[in-house]
């Protein structure tokens, strides 16, 4: 008589494909709460107005990974024609103007290399075997270089495409450790001097709105605003189209029933004698405040009204603690790199699963090399007419 059979364990983790309207609302809530790297753009209130707004595709479907106790991992990604697909598709991470960070939200805990694990897993099931582009990937944080671990661990090809440098701005004990530390007290002095001379042509005030009907006013004026500049001259201001207007108004709110619903919202506002010259607009997760838009009055330009501004949040930062980061959400560039002192390694990688194709991927990296070459090109082209 043979031994008894014995049952496999069971796996603790498990990866599948899920329409994102499937997904269970608490379970996201939860997941973006406590995600290792709980950044705004992939919980579940920001994904539902890019798809209510037609930013997003209706059937938008998700890598999720599911344990012991439930929901533990979530990645919206799309499949789309690419030059690094050499003329077919590649998987990415859902993308819009509007998303500026695509880590996947991953729960913390002991089990992260295993969640991680089964995510890659995941990864692979969605590309079909497919190469993976991956933008605005942050690499040196613990889940951005966790998750190339496990791509290596699981016999991926990783490329990296290149990479910039995000202004972050990490709180400290109070504004004057952040003024004493600063690198460039020469940039603070001529914040103080624009902020004194704005003081000196008006009643300068400073408010925040988190809630209800007072964001709501905020938004509007937000609004108004970013059509009324440059944005809005070149059709690319959030009210300068149906869709982008709805997602604002979408994503923007937070009902003062749930305030805690992640993210949470932050207005700020800078006026002049009461007439809105700047206005910033965030999104709040894991204890970092993601400056995602701001609008200033550009009659007058010469006093940064927006940059005051942004030196108010710092200041905010430092009195209220509302947060402990501040995440510029910004491409190379910004002004804001004289003021947030430290940096965050922002990068696009290729990733490619075992056996998926005999082109080398250095080769599928040199041709998205090109292309941003390309594209910087015609920029800097289109600028000189």
């Amino acid at each position: 008589m043979g031994l008894p059979l014995r049952s496999a364990p069971p796996v603790p983790f498990e990866a599948a494909i899920e329409p994102v309207a499937a997904i269970e609302a608490v379970a996201w809530d939860a997941l973006t709460r406590h995600a290792v790297a709980p950044h705004p753009f992939y919980g579940r209130r920001p994904v539902e107005a890019h798809r209510a707004s037609g930013l997003g595709p209706a059937d938008l479907a998700a890598v999720t990974v599911r344990g012991p106790d439930g929901l533990s991992g979530l990645l919206p990604f799309v499949l789309r024609a690419d030059i690094t697909g050499l003329g077919g598709a590649v998987a990415q991470p859902f993308l819009s103007p509007y998303v500026t960070e695509t880590t996947p939200l991953v729960a913390d805990g002991p089990d992260l290399d295993d969640r991680l694990d089964a995510l890659v897993t995941g990864l692979a099931r969605a590309s079909g075997g497919r190469c993976w582009r991956w933008p605005l990937l942050p690499v040196e944080g613990r889940l951005g270089a966790g998750l190339v671990a496990a791509l290596e661990r699981a016999g991926w090809q990783v490329a990296t495409v290149g990479s910039f440098e995000r202004p972050v701005l990490d709180r400290r004990a109070d504004h004057a450790a952040f003024l004493a530390d600063h690198p460039h007290k020469s940039r603070l002095k001529d914040l103080r001097r624009r902020r004194r001379r704005l003081g000196e042509a008006g009643a300068l005030t400073f408010e925040v709105t988190t809630t209800g009907p007072a964001l709501e006013r905020a938004l509007d004026a937000f609004l108004e605003l970013e059509a009324a500049g440059w944005k809005g001259a070149a059709g690319t201001a959030l009210a300068s189209r149906p869709d982008s207007a709805l997602f604002a108004r979408a994503l923007f709110r937070q009902d003062e029933a749930a305030p805690a619903d992640p993210p949470t919202v932050r207005a700020d506002c800078a006026r002049l004698d009461g007439r809105l010259i700047a206005a910033s607009l965030a999104l709040v997760a894991g204890r970092t405040a993601y400056l995602l838009k701001i609008a200033y009055d550009e009659t007058l330009r010469s006093y940064a009204p927006g940059l005051v501004l942004e030196d108010q949040i710092v200041r905010a930062l430092h009195d209220t603690a509302f947060a402990d980061r501040l995440d510029s959400a910004t491409l190379p560039g910004s002004p804001l790199e004289h003021l947030y002192p430290e940096r965050a390694r922002i990068a696009e990688i290729l990733a490619l699963p075992p056996g998926a194709s005999l082109f080398p991927l250095e080769r599928r990296a040199d041709l998205a090399r090109f292309e941003h070459r390309a594209r910087a090109e015609m920029k800097r082209l289109i600028g000189r007419r």
